[in-house]
């Protein structure tokens, strides 16, 4: 247990451990969160890098050549390395054409969403069952270090009961970087707000239901880029989510932070990297317990890239056996789809009428 007199404990736990013998990696894609978190993350951590693999030949070339790694040119040559780590950096509807033609039994770290929609996930679930796969999702803001140092403060009985969770974020995010999400009609929950549900899920299990409303913007084409969300963990804890990508006027009032409140403590994060973006800014974690003031946990990293040291090394370190458990297993990244599916359930349903003033 946290004392009392100490609110911030400088040992909570910010990294995952590595692996004590890394595995080769072999990543398919090459994309901008290869170069952007993927390989620093890798480069930072010391996880060997084999080589990369991409149907843009050129995109392959000019990620190989940036990072001194091989170019496979082919998926047989990708999938042939020996004893490799599979990290596949992919849009969702291309896992389940790789991961056929990956070795049976093989470790696999794939990119979120666990396909387009709950029906690609069950069956990237099923083909993952029939080939034995050592499978996890890329779920990264587990393992940002402010989330790992929240966990552990959850673990180490700091907050007590948790009644009240709150995801805020009101700020404009540059939708014109990624041009395929035009024409996409699944977006702000199944590509961004997928990470907070997520995350919620890892603290506090699974919602009995969801209460979601999500929609675009007069400004941009994007099908969804707002959303609201009620999750529903009963009587005792209120759980929300109030996402607005639009709000484009100046910083002052722009913000993105999750918020756990506890009988006995809280703690407000603070998730720099989608403030001013692709700039960002420092993340943030505070923590205050009932009675004292709040105070600053120095943190050790960032979400972008340190985060993506924990998904690969947890799922390297369950390969051999070092990690009891693999957190973003396929099977728990399912539930989060699932998640995500009633959210969007959610949105497509009427509202609950209010009714008509009876007439005079």
């Amino acid at each position: 247990m946290i004392g009392e007199a100490k609110v911030v404990d400088h040992a909570l736990r910010q990294h995952w451990p590595l692996p004590s013998s890394p595995r080769p990696i072999v990543i398919f894609g090459a994309g901008g969160i290869v170069s952007d978190a993927h390989m620093p993350a890798y480069r930072l951590a010391g996880l060997p890098v084999a080589g990369v693999y991409d149907v843009d030949a050129s995109r392959a070339e000019a990620t190989a050549s940036r990072w001194g790694i091989a170019q496979y040119r082919s998926v047989d040559e990708a999938a042939a390395v020996a004893d490799a780590v599979f990290d596949l950096a992919l849009p969702p509807a291309a896992h389940l054409d790789i991961l056929p033609q990956l070795p049976a039994g093989a470790a696999v770290l794939m990119q979120k969403p666990m396909g387009s929609d709950l029906a690609g996930a069950t069956k990237i679930l099923t083909l993952a069952r029939e080939r034995q796969l050592t499978a996890a999702v890329n779920f990264q803001l587990r393992f940002a270090p402010m989330m790992l140092a929240i966990a552990d403060a959850r673990s180490r009985g700091f907050f007590g009961e948790i009644v009240d969770i709150e995801m805020h974020l009101n700020l404009m995010t540059p939708w014109n970087l990624w041009p395929f999400l035009k024409g996409m009609k699944r977006v702000e929950i199944a590509v961004h707000s997928i990470h907070y549900l997520d995350l919620i899920r890892s603290l506090v299990g699974d919602p009995l239901g969801v209460h979601a409303k999500t929609l675009g913007h007069p400004s941009t084409e994007i099908a969804q880029t707002r959303t609201s969300a009620i999750l529903d963990y009963g009587d005792r804890l209120r759980c929300i989510l109030s996402i607005n990508h639009n709000h484009d006027f100046a910083r002052k009032f722009q913000s993105c932070w999750l918020r756990v409140e506890g009988m006995e403590g809280v703690a407000m994060a603070k998730l720099g990297v989608n403030l001013n973006y692709p700039e960002g800014e420092p993340d943030e974690l505070w923590l205050c317990r009932k009675g004292g003031d709040w105070q600053s946990v120095p943190l050790e990293g960032t979400w972008f890239p340190h985060a993506f040291i924990g998904t690969m090394a947890n799922l390297q370190r369950f390969a051999v056996g070092e990690d009891a458990a693999l957190s973003t297993r396929a099977e728990d990244a399912w539930s989060t789809m699932a998640l995500v599916e009633a959210c969007f359930r959610s949105s497509a349903t009427p509202a609950t009428p209010i009714e008509a003033r009876p007439e005079v």
